[in-house]
């Protein structure tokens, strides 16, 4: 699976030595799209709106437990194609802002980490 790479801190677009958009392969591309998925909140996606994790509804200013937020973000995470598993670090949890990483195992069996 190939996907449009994105900027590890500014998660934006990144440019290739050509100057093309810069494209992620297997198994980084599919890590990748798992921590997008961990980023996007629950109704953001316009034509998908069960797509998400519930940031508003069960995370932002309600205090969960941090294994609640974990069980989420895995979630979002095993939705993305190609992803056998995942395992959630969470880094900080400070200011309504989530940081860590993402550890997955893709179907066929490679592990990459991608941060969110």
């Amino acid at each position: 699976m190939r996907t449009l790479l994105l900027d590890q801190t500014t998660w934006d677009l990144v440019i290739d030595a050509s100057g093309d958009i810069a494209v992620a392969s297997d198994p980084y591309s599919v890590a990748q799209d798992a921590a997008s998925a961990m980023r996007t909140f629950l109704g953001e996606v316009y034509y998908d709106t069960t797509q998400g994790v519930p940031y508003w509804q069960q995370i932002l200013g309600q205090g969960p437990p941090l294994s609640l937020v974990k069980a989420k973000l895995v979630a979002a995470a095993l939705t993305v194609p190609d992803t056998a598993a995942a395992r959630c670090v969470i880094s900080s949890f400070e200011s309504r802002v989530v940081s860590g990483q993402v550890q997955i195992t893709t179907s066929s069996g490679q592990q990459q980490v991608a941060a969110f």
